[in-house]
């Protein structure tokens, strides 16, 4: 194990994590806030904290040789984001009174894992310079903070690729000519892109500049928070909703994909199955949530009726978060497609969360496949993805993926239940659901008027872990748990 290169590039971790939260005093102090205030002095504590943890771990790495391997590549994306929710809790520490512990890294680990979920009830009075780290904390866990330094590292050669590729939900093979450091920085320059645009015409649209900044940040990133206590259903614009439908649904489509086109590669159009199913599921979502808002209301389709299906549906299955309305007093039918759409939540290589388009379409034609083997089992069906033939390897891991996920939630449930014996059943599904997919409200007592912080301060750490392993999909974790597995194999 080359511990060194973990050292190392820890510290740069640590550096970025550092020019955020100077980033968060810049924007506090054009706001009003003062250094003297406890906001921005918590800011500064913990400028110093990772600047002298960086400094530490360079120490420790400085020999160490540029040479990464799959081992140290997953033990360090582990340890990157264990340690960024740490580090990023202690602003939440400083500067609230009487916080948590437990609702600091909780609400850490929701904004770097995208996920939207909140243990405070009054997060809308946080000075302005804390509302902008939740935000930023999600803007730069969207892409993730390893991409981004991959980005810029052209030292680890080898390396590099399997970073971007255990850290993000795309491979290195979505790249051309094989450069992952020109590939990632091309993923930058694109998130970068959308998210000016996307402030740009929330500005547009109505909103001030703090506001479009921040919303702009967590619908690119399909986080989620918001900067107003009832998300948009405080802004009451159908302009604004439409908007955050469009970036939303642009944030959870495969980036490299959107990249390509946007070269003017239209011959990908022929291909990408993958992006096809994420948006046949979105219009066919938003078509039946229209209907069960029929029947609930008994009213015939209108704007507004159509305008909030969309919302939520996109909302949901891209697992931003964002609650125009209280979905939570909704039909049982509506209620459980938003269910499944959380399961599934967006495309491979994007912001979005669950368990990804791509493997649902896989693992659906793989019980398509299996049910003509019953009768002909001779018979040879390949399976294709993207116009390429999977291999079955390929096919077994996507299937191995969501029976681990499954069992996962099942195992999480009993936790939570057994922990908050007076939670209903709805409750802990919904607990468990929402930060293990990343998508942030749920239903019942953490539906989106509500918030996660009446649970127990080890229930609150537990979701926290669920989040992280949802955000890395499990291995980058799990592997943090099994140190015999980076010891003897590489």
């Amino acid at each position: 194990m080359n511990t060194a290169i973990i050292y190392k590039l820890l510290s740069m971790v640590l550096l970025a994590l550092a020019s955020a939260f100077g980033a968060c005093i810049a924007m506090g102090l054009v706001h009003g806030e003062r250094l003297t205030d406890a906001s921005l002095q918590a800011f500064l504590s913990t400028i110093g904290i990772s600047l002298l943890l960086a400094g530490l771990f360079y120490l420790l790495g400085r020999k160490g040789e540029a040479k990464l391997f799959r081992r140290e590549a997953l033990c360090l994306i582990g340890l990157s984001w264990v340690l960024a929710t740490m580090i990023g809790a202690i602003p939440y520490v400083l500067t609230i009174e009487h916080c948590d512990l437990t609702d600091a890294i909780f609400e850490s680990s929701s904004g770097l894992t995208t996920t939207g979920a909140t243990a405070f009830k009054d997060f809308a009075d946080f000075p302005k310079s804390l509302l902008f780290w939740r935000s930023l904390s999600q803007w730069v866990g969207g892409l993730g903070v390893v991409v981004f330094f991959v980005a810029i590292l052209s030292s680890l050669g080898a390396g590099a690729k399997i970073l971007f590729s255990n850290e993000s939900s795309g491979t290195s093979s979505d790249f051309d000519q094989g450069r992952i450091q020109k590939g990632a920085f091309n993923l930058m320059v694109y998130y970068f892109g959308i998210s000016f645009a996307c402030m740009l015409c929330y500005k547009i649209g109505g909103m001030d500049w703090f506001q479009a900044v921040n919303h702009a940040m967590t619908t690119v990133a399909t986080g989620g928070f918001s900067t107003e206590s009832g998300s948009f259903e405080d802004f009451n614009s159908p302009a604004l909703e439409w908007i955050a439908v469009v970036f939303m649904a642009l944030s959870a489509t495969t980036f490299v994909y959107m990249i390509r086109l946007l070269k003017g590669r239209i011959e990908i159009l022929r291909h990408n199955n993958e992006v096809y199913w994420f948006y046949a599921f979105l219009f066919s979502a938003t078509a039946l949530l229209t209907l069960y808002l029929v029947e609930l209301h008994g009213e015939l389709p209108d704007h507004d009726m159509i305008r909030t299906a969309a919302f939520q549906t996109v909302s949901i299955m891209t697992t931003t978060g964002y609650a125009s309305t209280n979905f939570d007093v909704w039909l049982p039918p509506a209620k459980m497609l938003l269910i499944i759409l959380m399961f599934i939540g967006g495309c491979s290589g994007s912001t979005g969360g669950g368990v990804k388009v791509v493997r649902i379409v896989i693992a659906l034609r793989a019980v398509k496949r299996s049910i003509i083997h019953s009768f002909r089992p001779n018979i040879t069906i390949p399976m294709r993805m993207g116009g390429k033939v999977l291999s079955e390897r390929a096919i077994q891991s996507v299937i191995i993926f969501l029976m681990l996920m499954v069992s996962l939630q099942i195992l999480a449930m009993l936790f939570v239940s057994a922990n908050e014996p007076n939670v209903s059943f709805l409750a802990v599904f919904s607990c468990v659901q929402a930060t293990l997919f990343n998508i942030g409200p749920g239903f019942d007592v953490v539906g989106p008027t509500e918030n996660f912080h009446f649970l127990r301060g080890s229930t609150k750490a537990f979701l926290s872990l669920l989040m992280t392993l949802g955000r890395l999909e499990l291995y980058a974790v799990l592997v943090l748990f099994s140190p015999t597995v980076w010891k003897q194999y590489s």
